[in-house]
């Protein structure tokens, strides 16, 4: 969706009209005469819970990181329009979001703006990368303030629901969030333990404030309402133990508050033949018995579909799966946006941040955690990033492994030793190596383990596919 922000009045005016669309639907949605046949219905059913699983893992996310009273530096967690802001990198118990980064400092906004804009207020970072994407509750991201668009000094712009209309502080850019409820994922540029002190000072000055309360000394963030029986275990699993009912029981609700995509219509009319319809309730047990086992057999169905598109998804090279666009902003790809929330909700856009992803070696077999590896960029074949790079390792349920050092990535902040003609030589394993301590990633203690090669600010070389990461070679034992 396209940040309008200098004509705030014409992206309102979109969202509006795209906002009529779940009526529209609606309206239309008894077209339909007939049931789809058995297989119709199958194949449709396994279609929604692909097209609807964004929004309902978004949901869960928001539901197990607002549940607190006042923000939660350790969990990164804060009530709605609040910001939480990481102090230190995640850990091994962090499960709150697959494949976390340690390379940032994090500032997570849950934005409600269904009722009136939220004012967001930045610090001049001081030529320090960051960046402020802000996603709405189908995980596209609509717009993403930082280094790269807005640039590093101190700046103030509002976010606005799709259906608000009024007034905004003169000069204030504004971003129409295509849903009322959205998150900001705030990443700042942290260059190891030392340099939390400095980056904390840049996030003490990030800071989200109500419009009502724009300009009024001595706002305080109301306390956040904390459910006790809502289960904090990890979104991702969470859903993956959704029945039929509570998933599209789920996504039905959501569809009220956030309305679809423009380009959503064919999917919604094809839904629609399930019952599945923008603004109305979902129930299960009043469809014809054809839906009914067709919804019923479609999480078992999707989240197979939707796992295995990973180790499909984009090109290979040397072993890589390099995963370009559409990331961030995904269209009508509703597969290929699934499998990205599955495997890393919240990811950026290709030209903030560039991640190719690695599950087998050199032979094309899965990695072992009790096997050792190497990797070897020349030096022509280090990384392109502008601002920088690292490699973080995950385990089998794709978050942080513990190890004797707490060490989950490593990159060219870090004190790597070069070779003499200025290749690097990364040694991935579980025990300690002797004498490469300092180029060493550890593995998990034991299964199975995947890598993420973070480029943030990639140069034009890796967006473009001239620039290949090496293989992942396994050392003989």
């Amino acid at each position: 969706m396209i940040a309008w922000t200098r004509t705030p009045w014409l992206g309102r005016i979109l969202c509006v009209l795209l906002g009529s669309a779940a009526l529209q639907v609606q309206a239309t949605a008894g077209a339909a005469t007939a049931p789809p046949s058995a297989d119709d219905a199958r194949e449709i059913a396994t279609e929604a819970y692909i097209y609807a699983y964004p929004m309902v893992l978004m949901e869960v996310t928001r539901r197990v990181s607002t549940n607190v009273a006042a923000p939660d530096s350790s969990r990164i967690r804060a009530p709605m329009n609040q910001f939480a802001h990481a102090t230190a990198f995640p850990d091994d118990k962090f499960d709150a979001v697959v494949r976390p980064n340690a390379d940032t400092l994090y500032s997570v906004l849950w934005f409600d703006v269904t009722r009136e804009p939220l004012i967001v207020s930045v610090p001049d970072s001081g030529g320090r990368y960051y960046l402020l994407p802000a996603l709405d509750m189908w995980t596209d991201v609509f717009t993403s303030p930082g280094t790269r668009t807005t640039g590093n000094g101190a700046q103030q712009f509002a976010i606005v629901g799709p259906q608000w209309q009024g007034k905004l502080p003169a000069g204030m850019p504004a971003y129409v969030s295509p849903t009322g409820i959205g998150w900001m994922i705030g990443r700042t540029q942290t260059n190891g333990v030392a340099d939390y002190a400095s980056v904390h000072k840049f996030q003490a000055g990030l800071r989200a404030t109500p419009l009502s309360a724009w300009g009024k000394p001595g706002y305080v963030p109301p306390k956040g309402t904390v459910n006790p029986q809502q289960d904090m275990t990890a979104p991702v699993e969470q859903v993956a133990r959704m029945d039929a009912d509570t998933y599209f029981a789920t996504f039905a609700r959501l569809l009220k508050a956030n309305p679809p995509h423009a380009n959503d219509f064919p999917i919604l009319a094809r839904i629609a033949r399930l019952g599945l319809v923008p603004g109305q309730d979902f129930d299960l047990s009043r469809l014809p018995p054809d839906s009914q086992a067709a919804l019923r057999a479609a999480p078992a169905a999707g989240r197979s579909l939707i796992v295995a598109a990973l180790p499909r998804a984009g090109s290979v090279a040397n072993g890589w799966r390099m995963i370009a666009n559409p990331i961030g902003t995904y269209g009508t790809d509703y597969l290929r946006r699934a499998m990205i929330a599955f495997a890393g909700l919240g990811a950026n856009t290709v030209e903030d941040a560039l991640y190719p992803f690695a599950m087998v070696d050199a032979e094309g077999k899965p990695f072992d955690s009790a096997a050792k590896y190497v990797i070897h960029f020349d030096r022509e074949q280090l990384p392109p990033a502008r601002a920088f790079w690292s490699l973080t390792m995950y385990n089998d349920r794709q978050f942080f492994a513990s190890n004797s050092i707490n060490r989950f990535a490593i990159g060219d902040r870090d004190p790597l030793k070069y070779n003499a003609d200025g290749s690097l030589d990364l040694v991935l394993q579980h025990q300690q190596p002797t004498g490469a301590e300092s180029n060493w990633l550890p593995t998990p203690a034991s299964g199975s383990f995947s890598m993420n090669l973070r480029m943030y600010l990639p140069g034009p070389e890796a967006l473009n596919g001239t620039w290949k990461p090496p293989v992942i070679r396994r050392v003989p034992s």
